[in-house]
């Protein structure tokens, strides 16, 4: 079966590796002025195509190009894992920076999380490539999901996704509300690492 993205699939290919190039320079670049990094880990991944599929089939779209491409927004995704929360908000601003990119759709889970806990920061970035799009365009425009958090809240999205699918256990209303504390507790920790930062900063200036 063909994939889903069809003649499309080598310009995701393209897209993924030239964003993964671009946040991994800015890194670099921000490393060499202030000494520290902008992210942990950072991951690049086009949706499978069986996944796209399923996606398709439970919005109730076609499964074409045009679907996956420009009716769904998250066929090319990213994640930034930051160890501290300041870290999150510079890789936005590099982002935002770049000239070929608008962003469509932006969510702050961090200063508003959902009421499960969750906290992470979304955006939704229009590219422009040079190569036609789902659309006839050319220049053409692909969607990008990207993700921002820190490892803390990295690590809870990660058991609260594998936890939740557990429908079969009793007392879920006990460990929805503890998944919510746990999640109160890490923002908690992340705020205080943040500050310790900030007060090591401000020592080495002091001393400078």
């Amino acid at each position: 079966m063909e994939s889903i993205y069809g003649e499309y699939a080598g310009v995701l290919d393209y897209l993924a590796g030239n964003l993964e190039y671009r946040i991994k320079k800015y890194s670099e670049d921000f490393y060499q002025k202030r000494g520290f990094k902008l992210y942990e880990h950072l991951n690049v991944r086009i949706k499978t195509d069986e996944s796209m599929r399923e996606k398709c089939r439970r919005k109730g779209l076609e499964e074409t190009p045009y679907s996956a491409l420009a009716e769904l927004h998250d066929s090319l995704g990213i994640r930034i894992v930051c160890a501290f929360i300041d870290d999150i908000y510079e890789n936005i601003r590099q982002i935002k920076g770049f000239p070929d990119v608008e962003v469509v759709q932006e969510k702050d889970y961090i200063k508003h999380a959902k009421p499960n806990g969750y906290r992470s920061y979304h955006l939704i970035l229009k590219v422009e490539v040079p190569y036609d799009d789902v659309r006839g365009d050319n220049p053409g425009h692909f969607y990008v999901e990207v993700q921002l958090r820190t490892i803390a809240m990295d690590s809870w999205a990660s058991l609260e996704h594998q936890l939740k699918y557990k429908k079969d256990v009793g007392n879920q209303q006990i460990i929805v509300g503890e998944l919510k504390r746990v999640a109160d507790e890490l923002a908690s920790c992340d705020i205080s690492m943040q500050t310790i930062r900030e007060l090591i900063h401000d020592q080495e200036v002091y001393e400078t």
